[in-house]
């Protein structure tokens, strides 16, 4: 039992100073010459107990570590390579862009109705059929304002042969009161005749154009070019003038090609939309969900107020959509590009590490990568520009950053060969 305590007790003491060569090299190194050496050597294996004591660096070191939040430190010397994926900081014209989503409207939709009472004859086009501007949709029973009209054509012929007997007293009288066999009263009547049946000739081509106006009411024409809806009522059933109802309405058209697509972006870009409206290298691509085809346009309308609940703006942009890949109604990715910056710096969103002095990344210069300070501006489609610390054409780690510290020695590879193992 006494050997077994003694054990314990030897163990014990082997721990501590182990621990204690750990943790202070230099002080065990002046007790025990060349112990402290090979307690910083196992130190260097051990990345929880080095990221304890960093060593001393000069003024650059020391910005690169803040940068780095704690992590940029010099890398012993036994540290293993480190295995990390890369790509180069791009710089050149990029594209400023924002993304909304956005709902299709039509430029026009109308609510076919009937303007007089009426029976359906007969219905020409199907449901959700297209149509162009002038097609007939809906024919009505038209067989009682034909008949009206050819009762005031009627009427009318006979007001005309009272004003050609009318023109012929005029004649008589005139010639006899030349001849002074005829009273000066009879030629004023027979002109006053000649008036009144002028007059009610006026009158009578004026009820049959009336008429004509009522009768091209029974033919149902589209006043747009569009898509149908279903049609409320069939032939046979009676319609209403004035029925605002759901079965008052005959059929609803929506235009289709040229179509909107409205969507709200934040107030403080109305700036650049409003130079953008004017500008040739704006352009507007939507992508409706659930499919990949995508069609692209131009801001068309820009809303006269800003929503003061949201401080969001609706802007409406314009698509020809000949194949009608937009619909009414559907929700759509909207991507608008408002300018291009002809010289930006751009990197992969993963490149970018976080510390407690700002963001940093990993630049790697002849197999070591060392920490570059950075300053970014806006995202965009997984890239972020960068507004300071890089130029471009440096190469940059964008995965494995994690197990880097600054100067540590690493083998990369390239995006495309990530692709390819892929």
């Amino acid at each position: 039992m006494k050997i077994a305590g003694t054990s314990k007790l030897l163990l014990t003491c082997a721990v501590g100073a182990l621990a204690a060569a750990l943790i202070w090299p230099e002080t065990v190194d002046s007790w025990f010459p060349g112990w402290g050496s090979r307690a910083q050597s196992i130190r260097s294996h051990l990345p929880f107990v080095a990221s304890s004591t960093p060593p001393k660096t000069s003024p650059e070191g020391a910005a690169a570590h803040a940068a780095s939040g704690g992590r940029g430190q010099q890398a012993g010397p036994s540290r293993p390579t480190a295995n990390v994926r890369v790509e180069t900081a791009l710089r050149g014209p990029m594209e400023v862009r924002i993304e909304a989503v956005g709902t299709v409207q039509p430029i026009s939709s109308v609510a076919i109705r009937s303007r007089i009472d009426a029976q359906i004859d007969s219905i020409l086009v199907g449901d959700g059929a297209a149509v162009n501007a002038g097609d007939i949709l809906v024919k009505l029973d038209s067989r009682q304002v034909e008949a009206q009209i050819k009762q005031a054509q009627a009427t009318l012929a006979r007001d005309q042969t009272v004003l050609e007997q009318a023109d012929r007293d005029v004649k008589r009288y005139a010639e006899l009161v030349s001849k002074q066999t005829g009273t000066q009263v009879n030629l004023d009547n027979a002109k006053t005749a000649v008036a009144a049946a002028r007059a009610a000739i006026m009158g009578d081509e004026a009820q049959v154009e009336n008429l004509k106006v009522q009768l091209s009411w029974y033919t149902i024409k589209a006043p747009i070019t569009g898509r149908v809806s279903t049609f409320n009522q069939k032939a046979g059933n009676i319609i209403r003038s004035g029925d605002s109802t759901a079965t008052g309405t005959l059929t609803t058209i929506v235009q289709t090609t040229p179509i909107y697509v409205a969507f709200s972006v934040p107030q403080r870009l109305l700036p650049d939309l409003r130079t953008a409206i004017s500008s040739t290298d704006s352009n507007v691509v939507v992508t409706p969900q659930g499919t990949s085809a995508s069609a692209k346009g131009k801001i068309a309308v820009i809303d006269n107020a800003i929503d003061a609940a949201t401080g969001t703006l609706t802007v409406r942009a314009v698509f020809e959509n000949p194949k009608e890949i937009l619909w009414s109604g559907q929700l759509c990715a909207v991507r608008v590009g408002l300018r291009t910056e002809a010289d930006t710096v751009s990197i992969p969103r993963e490149a970018v590490q976080v510390g407690q002095s700002g963001n940093y990344v990993y630049v790697v210069e002849n197999g070591t990568a060392r920490v570059r300070p950075i300053e970014l501006g806006r995202s965009q489609e997984g890239r972020d520009v960068v507004t300071s610390g890089l130029k471009g054409g440096e190469t940059i780690v964008v995965d494995g950053a994690l197990t880097l510290m600054n100067g540590s020695k690493v083998e990369t590879r390239s995006a495309e060969a990530k692709k390819g193992a892929s």
